[in-house]
């Protein structure tokens, strides 16, 4: 049988860099003036992984440390999405929609045993459902807060009508949770027949078992979908609430 295994070594660290310069190469000429971003993004996961690498077998034999690593993804998520969002500080309320989306998620599989309540199993999929809920987050949070400013008559005429504030919101951004969900929709829908995510990968070159790794992302993409709606409905009503509120400028 052939060795599914990824070679680690210089051939990683060749493909790393070549793929980033076919990014950085692409963003530049397609002038979307994200080629600096893609190279620091990349650098920037290299060094972050590798330091994760280097303290994760302390993390995960040590339940306070495999907390205080889960809320520490959870604040970097919170202050990513922040940022994404608005310049306000209003933008850390992030954090109330990704561990909304999170929380209920990580209860479920551990309630039922779909995964072990271990710090090596439970780091990796809380990393995985909150880099959701975070993605969730912002994207229905710019389009919200996007959609709140460029309809902010028809949010008038709804106020004018007899509306309150936050069902007026509502009204005009409504269809930023959907929009928030386009991307895990999609990838759900077509798994297997457009992509193979992560986790069906990871676990296939693991241990060679496609019945284990269909189980692992199915387990995945059904718990990235729950954990994003939750995440994003609640963006829309901090958004509608006034609670998160857009830049001056």
């Amino acid at each position: 049988m052939t060795d599914a295994h990824t070679a680690f070594g210089w051939q990683t660290a060749l493909a790393v860099v070549a793929l980033t310069t076919i990014a950085a190469v692409a963003a530049r000429v397609g002038s979307t003036g994200t080629a600096r971003m893609s190279v620091t993004a990349a650098v920037r996961a290299v060094v972050q992984l590798s330091a994760v690498a280097a303290i994760i077998v302390f993390v995960v034999q040590r339940w306070w440390a495999t907390v205080a690593f889960v809320l520490l993804m959870l604040a970097a998520a919170t202050v990513t999405s922040a940022r994404r969002m608005t310049r306000r500080r209003s933008g850390l309320l992030a954090g109330v929609a990704i561990a909304a989306g999170t929380a209920p998620v990580l209860a479920a599989v551990l309630a039922t045993g779909a995964i072990p309540l271990t710090g090596v199993a439970v780091v990796p999929i809380a990393g995985i459902v909150i880099g959701g809920a975070m993605s969730a987050t912002s994207l229905a949070g710019r389009r919200a807060l996007a959609q709140l400013a460029d309809r902010h008559g028809e949010y008038e005429a709804a106020l004018a009508l007899g509306l309150m504030p936050r069902d007026a919101a509502r009204l005009v951004i409504h269809d930023a949770a959907h929009d928030a969900l386009v991307p895990a929709l999609d990838q759900t829908r077509t798994v297997g027949l457009v992509t193979l995510p992560g986790a069906f990968v990871g676990v296939l070159l693991g241990s060679g078992d496609p019945v284990r790794a269909a189980a692992a992302q199915i387990l995945v993409l059904v718990g990235l979908l729950a954990a994003e709606t939750i995440a994003s409905l609640v963006t829309v009503e901090l958004v509608a609430g006034q609670r998160i509120a857009r830049s001056n400028s």
